[in-house]
C-alpha cells in the first residue's frame, strides 16, 4: 500500500516539478482516503473582473488531478501527462479556488494500476471540481496518462 504523506510533503514535490505551482501559491488543503484537496488565493490567480482566472482555473483543476494519480501510483519516476481534458465554467469564482479530485473507485485504479504493472503505461479519467459555497463553480474531467 502507499504511504500517506501530509499535505506539506505533496506541497513540495508539486512546487518542486512544476514551479507555476509556487507563482500561483497552490497549497494542498487535504489529502484523505477518499479525495485531495488544493487551494488557491484569488489575488494570485485573479482576471481583469476580479474573479479567477479561467486559465488559473483549469491549471489548478489539472494540477489536483495530477497530484492524485501521483500519490495513487506511488511511483515517484513515473511520468504523468494529461492527455486530454474537458471543463465547463458554471459559475464564476469570487474568492479562494478549492479544487476537489474524488479518488475514483477501487475498481478503476487497480485496473488502472493492473495495466501501468504489465505494460509500463497506464490511462486513467479522473474528475475535479471548483467548489466556492457549496455551489460547484468548475466541472473538469480529464484523461491521464501514466509512462514509466
Amino acid at each position: 500500500m502507499k504511504p500517506h504523506l501530509l499535505p506539506e510533503d505533496i506541497e513540495a514535490f508539486l512546487h518542486g516539478k512544476i514551479p507555476v505551482t509556487k507563482a500561483m501559491e497552490i497549497r494542498v488543503e487535504s489529502y484523505e482516503d477518499d479525495r485531495l484537496v488544493i487551494t488557491a488565493p484569488l489575488a494570485a490567480n485573479h482576471n481583469h473582473l476580479g474573479t479567477a482566472f479561467g486559465g488559473s482555473l483549469a491549471a489548478i483543476a489539472t494540477l489536483a488531478g495530477y497530484a492524485l494519480l501521483w500519490l495513487e501510483l506511488g511511483d515517484k519516476e513515473a511520468h504523468i501527462v494529461i492527455r486530454s481534458s474537458k471543463v465547463s465554467y458554471d459559475r464564476p469564482v469570487r474568492g479562494e479556488i478549492r479544487a476537489v479530485c474524488v479518488r475514483p473507485a477501487e475498481s478503476t485504479l487497480t485496473r488502472f494500476r493492473k495495466n501501468y504493472e504489465r505494460s509500463g503505461k497506464g490511462r486513467i479519467k479522473l474528475g475535479v471540481t471548483i467548489v466556492e459555497e457549496d455551489n460547484v463553480c468548475v466541472d473538469f474531467e480529464g484523461i491521464y496518462v501514466a509512462i514509466r
